[in-house]
């Protein structure tokens, strides 16, 4: 069996208490699969900015932690930027991993392709990994601009790397008709998505870099084995179903059974 990235993106979601929580049934949860991590699996949390320091502290003593990462960052290490956070004061907290151009950060706050790739750039230049989300509109797929819009928004990210930065780089696939509505991308149309992008990423990079590529949108462990089964498929990034180490780590036990 492949490794399989689980990933969680909390969004605006878990107060302090709420995370507490989260990680008092996370061990249990994590448990059935602790012999698959590091190999077969890979586990990681991205809560709310103010969260990040709880879910460092409650996971720190635990046997087997999830990554701990952030849902976004900005490019300047400091100054004069009302309401963002840098990369250093992300790295004081633990993390390792950076959400960077999710969809809701594209479309509710108008960040660019050129903004998202400077931000992939200052993370790498600081050690952490992005975690680079690109995905279509409902409008644009029915317009036959998928991969249009894809590629797009893939080589602007790309733009100014070397192939080995793009080699550190995870890709997330997220359809943006299929986050939070409920709607999945069927496992056949995640996996032309995810294979094109593969084939897109060692174009530009070189094919000796062998992306790892997500897929995000309403993942859950119904759906879950049919999704990642399909070979373009490395993981999820998942969103709702995250929000309880149950549901959570079922998606993975799903693939896994």
């Amino acid at each position: 069996m492949k490794k399989i990235y689980l990933y969680g993106n909390w969004k605006m979601n878990m107060t302090k208490a709420e995370t507490e929580g989260f990680f008092k049934g996370y061990a249990a949860a994590v448990e059935p699969f602790a012999s698959d991590l590091g190999t077969g699996l890979e586990v990681a949390v991205f809560p709310a900015f103010t969260s990040i320091w709880e879910a460092g502290y409650r996971s720190k003593d635990m046997k087997n932690k999830p990554i701990i990462g952030a849902q976004n960052c900005y490019y300047e290490p400091k100054g004069a930027f009302t309401g963002e956070v840098s990369i250093p004061m992300l790295k004081e907290q633990g993390v390792t991993h950076v959400i960077l151009g999710h969809s809701e950060r594209r479309h509710i706050f108008g960040e660019s392709d050129e903004l998202v790739g400077k931000k992939v750039k200052a993370c790498l230049d600081a050690g952490l990994t992005p975690v680079l989300c690109y995905g279509e509109t409902l409008e644009e797929r029915e317009g036959n601009r998928t991969f249009e819009v894809m590629e797009r928004q893939l080589r602007a990210a790309m733009k100014g790397l070397t192939p080995e930065e793009m080699g550190k780089v995870i890709y997330a696939y997220e359809p943006v008709w299929a986050i939070g509505t409920g709607k999945t991308a069927t496992p056949a149309q995640a996996q032309e998505v995810c294979g094109w992008s593969k084939k897109l990423i060692a174009e530009v990079a070189g094919k000796d870099v062998a992306p790892v590529v997500l897929y995000g949108g309403s993942v859950k462990g119904s759906n879950a084995k049919e999704l990642l089964s399909m070979e373009s498929i490395d993981g999820a990034l998942v969103g709702g179903a995250s929000l309880k180490p149950e549901s959570f780590l079922e998606i993975y036990g799903a693939y896994k059974n």
